[in-house]
């Protein structure tokens, strides 16, 4: 394929390349080929659907095709563990310019193939358009298997806050990605990559989790999502966050900030933040605040040591 583009290859022979050799699964009856795939689940069906837009959601001089490819599977994966479904499979539509490399979008299909071993899914078909810039979307079908779905709106008081995964730390890597620096390099991989704690959705459901959420735009924002949806209140420990020496030399490289600001309001991690009581949060997980009761006049669903944040710590990422 070196030297070729996607349109020498053309739609059909590329997708023959992307899905040959494909796994297969268990609940899968057929796969890619047909007008559609066809499998079968064990109990109530859960689907969620991510977009990642080329310039918006990463930089092709930032993150190559393989980082594309998984992060853009991950982050869709991800949900599906805030319901603590299990992942059974993965649709993936690619739009991009008729002059890209098609060996950008085999090294792509490898991501995909490599994330969806991760978390346990196989590629179950998808498409491939022009498009004048590189557009991934990624549908994921998920199974309960029997168990009910985790809800955000469950959350009581008395609840403890607790956590799996890493925060802060891909927040970091865009920041010196836009300054033009690629180190440290643990907070660039953060950004372009996610650690997904896959099997942990279910570990909470099977716990007796309160409450779930994947922690796509930071601790602030999602949990203020649960606290509005269970009308209570969240009140976040800074001390329990764990901020790691590459946040720190980011944010003392950059204006001397304050790195919890990235812990806080950070998104693109993929972390999950459940509620729990306080004797049944799971080996693993983190406890890093609690749920209070809350009143009429309260304006801030999420504190963090009592307080309302700081402007700088004002909840994460938005698209518009």
């Amino acid at each position: 394929m070196a030297g070729r583009t996607v349109e020498e290859l053309g739609e059909f022979g590329l997708i023959d390349a992307i899905t040959a050799g494909l796994p297969g699964s268990d609940a899968l009856r057929l796969g890619p080929g047909d007008d559609a795939a066809v499998f079968t689940p064990d109990g109530d069906v859960v689907v969620s659907t991510d977009a990642m837009i080329e310039d918006v959601h990463f930089k092709k001089v930032w993150s190559g095709p393989h980082d594309v490819g998984r992060k853009a599977v991950g982050s869709a994966l991800a949900d599906l563990e805030a319901m603590a479904a299990r992942p059974v499979g993965v649709v993936v539509a690619l739009s991009c310019p008729a002059d890209t490399p098609a060996d950008w979008v085999l090294e792509f299909g490898k991501g995909v193939r490599e994330e969806c071993g991760l978390g346990g899914a196989v590629l179950m078909g998808g498409d491939v358009t022009r498009g004048e810039k590189i557009a991934v979307v990624v549908t994921v079908f998920g199974d309960m298997g029997g168990r009910p779905p985790l809800l955000r709106c469950g959350a009581q008081p008395g609840d403890v806050v607790a956590a799996v995964g890493r925060f802060g730390m891909a927040a970091a890597g865009l920041a010196v990605l836009t300054r033009g620096f690629r180190s440290p390099g643990a907070v660039v991989r953060a950004h372009r990559v996610p650690e997904v704690p896959y099997g942990q959705g279910r570990v909470a459901a099977d716990a007796g989790a309160t409450s779930l959420i994947d922690c796509s735009d930071g601790p602030l924002a999602d949990l203020g999502h649960v606290a509005r949806a269970s009308g209570v209140r969240i009140d976040l420990d800074s001390a329990a966050f764990d901020i790691g020496e590459a946040q720190k030399t980011v944010a003392a490289a950059i204006g001397g900030g304050d790195p919890l600001t990235y812990v806080l309001t950070g998104g693109d991690d993929h972390a999950l933040l459940g509620t729990f009581a306080p004797d049944a949060v799971p080996d693993g997980w983190r406890v890093i605040g609690r749920v209070l009761a809350s009143s009429a006049d309260e304006e801030d669903a999420v504190t963090v040591d009592g307080t309302a944040a700081s402007a700088e710590s004002s909840p994460g990422w938005r698209h518009f």
